[in-house]
């Protein structure tokens, strides 16, 4: 039978001799390795104390935005919920009331959305695709949770602090603008 690769070796059969029955060879030359590696940069980051750095095209926890006036920017097209090819973006939409111009920017609004985390992917096609900048992905990671349900967010849990009422926790939102390499 021939062979498929040339990196094919025989293999030595012969039985241990009694120096190489004792494994010292073996242990110190694991105790070798281990010990240059003690003087080596430790690749592991204690996190609450410090914070990894991302790449900056790292996506993570949707957001829902706001414009400057702290109206909600979704208008409730469904182009994001379209786009999403893991269909992890549920919504239902409804008409603003007289007297409700100061909480929604457009005369439609997502009155029910609904991202689940489980099922997303984090491909950033719904930011891509929303008219509105409405939604994008921040630097957050999505945290760990005991339930299903837990993963599934609402509107409530993805839409930014009001920047009237709440201008740190919109600034903290918002996070560091990205630079666009090209």
């Amino acid at each position: 039978m021939e062979a498929l690769t040339t990196r094919a070796k025989e293999v030595s059969r012969k039985p241990m001799s009694f120096a190489e029955s004792l494994y010292i060879p073996n242990i110190l030359k694991g105790m070798f390795i281990t010990f240059g590696h003690m003087f080596k940069k430790q690749p592991t980051i204690r996190y609450p104390e410090q914070k990894r750095e991302f790449s900056p095209v790292f996506r993570g926890l949707h957001v829902l935005n706001r414009d400057e006036q702290g109206r909600e920017r979704c208008t409730a097209c469904g182009l994001c919920a379209v786009a999403c090819p893991a269909e992890a973006i549920t919504m239902e939409a409804a008409e603003r009331l007289e007297g409700e111009e100061n909480l929604y920017r457009e005369e439609k609004y997502a009155a029910r959305y609904e991202i689940n985390m489980l099922r997303c992917i984090f491909c950033g096609l719904c930011e891509e695709a929303c008219p509105k900048d409405a939604i994008y992905l921040s630097e957050t990671f999505a945290p760990a949770n005991y339930s299903r349900k837990g993963f599934i967010y609402s509107k409530e849990d993805l839409v930014i602090p009001n920047p009237l009422t709440d201008p740190e926790g919109y600034a903290k939102a918002k996070g560091a603008p990205r630079a666009i390499n090209n």
